[in-house]
């Protein structure tokens, strides 16, 4: 009996210690000091990839011939209403990264960051004698990425052309205590095989990854600290334990009360 109640008094001390978790093993970017610095060089764009959905229309510059030569490069609306919920754009990326644009025909756009494909097709229009002085917006529309974790999994949808790995965790609702911030996921799609890259958002060093942008379709995967599992285990066995300590501390009574049943007839 003793030694029941020994373990179980051991196992309610892990489950204590395993709940307390050290500001080492969740606080970010640890090694960044106050007011410091991190040169980005414009590195935060998403580039299209194929399967991506773009948003294209060449915008009137207010000259009223103008707006009726830009209508053939808005197939998919009315440019001079783009506030109409009709009003709807497309171009599907496809798996060589080519899209079909009005009179521009074939563009190969993989690779290209919006600014770059906006600034493509408003040099293409002017040199080839379409447009004087034409006015291109290029969007992404599908960016989703995809949360894997302890707590479940979720889809997030990216209102803009970019992401951050911070940025992400963020919208994901951040992280909780118990995962492992060492290893930290993001599973993409490159040159036609998924890959698995590992980071910790508690080093600095996460700036310069070539994984801290996002990209389209990207998935954070998460798991929990070993001793979680550990804790869980413990849990577990307690569970099993406070019966059997119960029976042994009720048998223990009545092998008691029997022996002192036992004296008084003596």
């Amino acid at each position: 009996m003793k030694t029941l109640k020994v373990l179980f008094l051991f196992v309610v001390t892990v489950l204590m210690a395993s709940s307390c978790v050290s500001t080492r093993n969740v606080r970010y970017l640890q090694d960044m000091q106050a007011f410091g610095e991190v040169d980005v060089n414009g590195k935060f764009e998403a580039k299209i990839s194929p399967s991506d959905e773009l948003r294209i229309f060449v915008l009137p510059n207010g000259d009223k011939e103008e707006r009726e030569l830009i209508e053939p490069f808005n197939v998919y609306g009315n440019s001079t209403n783009m506030n109409n919920s009709n009003y709807t754009l497309g171009y599907l990326v496809d798996v060589e990264g080519n899209i079909q644009f009005p009179v521009l025909g074939k563009m190969n756009v993989a690779g290209k960051t919006c600014r770059e494909l906006r600034d493509t097709i408003e040099y293409r229009l002017k040199n080839e004698g379409y447009l004087s002085d034409p006015l291109v917006d290029v969007r992404i529309t599908n960016f989703k990425i995809y949360f894997l974790g302890s707590n479940g999994g979720r889809a997030i949808t990216i209102n803009n052309e970019r992401s951050t790995f911070l940025e992400a965790l963020a919208l994901a609702g951040d992280l909780s205590l118990y995962t492992d911030r060492r290893r930290i996921g993001v599973i993409r799609e490159k040159e036609g095989k998924m890959v698995i890259h590992y980071m910790d958002p508690r080093s600095s060093d996460i700036f310069d990854d070539e994984f801290f942008l996002l990209q389209q379709n990207d998935i954070i995967l998460t798991e929990a600290m070993s001793y979680v599992y550990f804790k869980e285990w413990m849990a577990n066995l307690g569970v099993v334990l406070t019966p059997l300590t119960t029976a042994a501390s009720v048998l223990a009574v009545i092998i008691a009360i029997k022996a002192n049943m036992g004296q008084l007839k003596d």
